[in-house]
């Protein structure tokens, strides 16, 4: 999906924040370069223990490397036995609400995304349906700061968001995820709803709505601001262990989004009109 910048580039945008085009460009298709108004922070090593989702990984990669080689089913899932032993450590407990029963790796979307980002980040290759670390892997299992690193990308850029939910094959939420860590840094330290975050979303990429369908009990709208707000806060953010989450059980109920300390240890954002700078 490509953005058009307009004659005036440099100028601030209300709907973007006050970035401008140019600015926005780099925010959507080089998050985290050099350049771009998003940048990755190195924090203390007490500190990556508090991300879910990367000690989960880990801990899977630790896994693999006491095993050598680890086989998968015939369909190439990870077998039970691991499944549970990766769904008992409850790395992602929050992420279990309402599971049942488990069978398989599915049963678990967050185990399921374990391994999928093990193999799309190049940590972990598979061959004669037989999974192993890579040498990128074995590096990066001892080096926090760039496990994380290349799993934040991974997950950002390679990793379809759309793949766990029933909301449609589109780009809502992972398309300008960094305008979302944008919203968060500037809006995060008060509790606010999450219809907040997703209204200034859709109005700074409205075209995002052309791909949505409304369904037999949800107008087109309600789909775009559930899609939004499940692929971006449940999965995502949460995650990572940079935000959380206060709301029921019930999907109707209000959900009220706030940012963890994490969150600024992470990232960093430069103010509109200002040259970023290396860290």
């Amino acid at each position: 999906m490509i953005l058009r910048i307009n004659e005036q580039g440099h100028r601030g945008i209300s709907e973007f924040e006050g970035y401008s085009a140019i600015e926005m460009e780099s925010i959507l298709y080089e998050p985290f370069e050099k350049n771009s108004p998003i940048q990755l922070l190195k924090m203390s090593e007490a500190e990556y223990n508090n991300v879910p989702i990367l000690n989960q990984i880990k801990y899977f990669l630790k896994l693999i490397e006491r095993e050598g080689e680890l086989r998968l089913t015939a369909k190439g899932f990870l077998p039970r036995k691991i499944v549970f032993e990766i769904y008992n450590q409850k790395f992602l407990k929050e992420a279990e609400e309402g599971v049942g029963r488990i069978y398989r790796e599915t049963d678990l979307i967050h185990v399921n995304l374990t391994r999928i980002l093990s193999q799309l980040s190049g940590i972990v290759k598979k061959r004669n349906n037989k999974l192993s670390l890579t040498k990128k892997g074995k590096e990066e299992l001892y080096d926090n700061h760039r496990l994380l690193e290349n799993i934040f990308r991974t997950f950002g850029i390679k990793f379809n968001w759309a793949y766990h939910d029933g909301y449609g094959d589109n780009y809502v939420g992972q398309f300008g995820f960094g305008f979302s860590l944008i919203l968060l840094s500037k809006y995060g330290n008060k509790k606010r709803l999450d219809s907040f975050y997703s209204d200034k979303y859709f109005r700074a990429f409205p075209m995002l709505l052309n791909d949505v369908q409304s369904t037999q009990y949800s107008t087109k709208m309600e789909v775009a601001l559930a899609s939004y707000s499940l692929r971006t806060f449940n999965r995502f953010l949460r995650y990572f262990g940079l935000i959380k989450i206060d709301s029921s059980k019930t999907r109707k109920t209000p959900k009220y989004i706030i940012k963890t300390e994490l969150f600024d240890k992470l990232i960093k954002v430069i103010p509109p009109g200002q040259q970023a700078v290396d860290n």
